[in-house]
């Protein structure tokens, strides 16, 4: 009769859980309890009480000081919802409109007791009713009455203009997918420099097909979004390959953590300050100071200008997208080389595989 012997460590069920629960993996827990919670803040922090503040207002008059003086009084509303000044004409506030130089314009008529304002869909849905909500209320105090004109509208299938939004989240979320694969696969730092041009590469390729996918979709097939297949394809690839360089640099910086330090970026700080559900002059301070600096916000704001404004507005945040995807790239190169002084040369194949003698487990480094 055969003895049957217990592998595990003696002691009893504590001594089992912290066998099978290191140290590491306890640290890791704490850092996606620490992920959600910031989800949940900054969601709920930015979203649950949108306030209009120094939107910008353009204001035209046939007499210049009659439009300063309107200026003022709109400048002078409690809580400063307002960033009004006066400009030479109609034609001008229109312009200024349409090149996403301010949100709204106000043209005033003088001789009557109705002006009219200008405002842009395209832009937002929330921020245009925000527009219209302060100015009507000024003007109704003033014992006047104001009709809207909306000269950028969303397109029929673009639901309160969030389709821009939507689609470059979709292209975030590709992107450090993407990049966390290729960690999953191969290893989160790669074993040599060649790996990480390959790995960028192959990421290239990946950013051009899903930002082609992904303008198609959104425009001819849904029709959600108007303007041109070619702008929205190459602002696509660049978010996708923008988002995909930094969270590779992350990995190489960080391991496997790496990828929650991308996750904290790009989702819990950079969605909800994106402009999408509410753009910038609705969001508080620290959201509307952070958003156009990071993916999703510049990739919003391009997006919705490629769509509705005749890319007017887009270079900016365009070259914040190439600030990343440069620096992403760089970095990823820079780690693999570091990597690579301390490991010595690797021997293996794929695409980030690592030595034959492996770090050990747990470091975040190419299997």
């Amino acid at each position: 009769m055969t003895q049957t012997t217990s592998t595990g460590p003696p002691g009893g069920f504590l001594a089992e859980v912290k066998d099978a629960v290191t140290a590491r993996a306890a640290l890791l827990v704490l850092g996606v309890l620490a992920l959600q919670l910031a989800f949940i803040t900054s969601y709920i922090g930015a979203f649950h009480h949108p306030v209009p503040s120094e939107i910008p207002l353009a204001v035209a008059a046939p007499a210049r000081g009659v439009a300063d003086r309107y200026a003022e009084q709109l400048e002078t509303l409690p809580g400063t919802p307002l960033d009004a000044h006066a400009v030479k004409d109609a034609d001008t506030a229109l312009a200024r409109v349409r090149d996403r130089e301010v949100d709204g314009a106000l043209i005033v008529d003088p001789s009557g007791k109705t002006d009219e304002l200008l405002v842009a869909s395209g832009a937002g849905a929330s921020l245009s009713q925000a527009v219209e909500e302060v100015v009507g209320r000024a003007e109704k105090a003033a014992g006047r009455s104001v009709r809207f004109r909306d000269v950028a509208p969303a397109a029929r299938g673009d639901a309160r203009g969030l389709s821009s939004f939507y689609l470059v989240v979709g292209w975030c979320v590709g992107g450090y997918l993407c990049a966390a694969i290729l960690a999953i696969s191969a290893g989160a730092r790669p074993a040599n420099s060649a790996r990480a041009v390959i790995r960028l590469g192959v990421l290239l390729v990946y950013s051009i097909v899903a930002g082609l996918l992904g303008a198609v979709i959104a425009g001819p097939v849904l029709g959600a979004l108007s303007g041109s297949i070619t702008a929205l394809w190459g602002l696509g690839t660049l978010v996708v390959f923008a988002v995909g360089a930094l969270t590779l640099a992350l990995q190489g910086l960080a391991g496997v953590v790496g990828i929650g330090l991308a996750i904290l970026l790009v989702v819990v700080l950079g969605n909800p300050s994106a402009g999408g559900a509410y753009p910038y002059p609705l969001l508080p301070p620290f959201w509307r100071t952070i958003g156009p600096a990071l993916p999703p916000g510049a990739g919003t704001y391009a997006a919705r200008s490629i769509a509705y404004f005749r890319g007017n507005g887009a270079g900016g945040p365009m070259l914040v997208l190439a600030g990343w995807a440069l620096l992403g790239s760089a970095v990823t190169l820079a780690c693999a080389m570091f990597h690579k002084g301390k490991a010595g040369p690797a021997v293996g194949s794929g695409i980030g595989d690592a030595p034959q003698d492996p770090a050990p487990a747990g470091s975040g480094s190419d299997r």
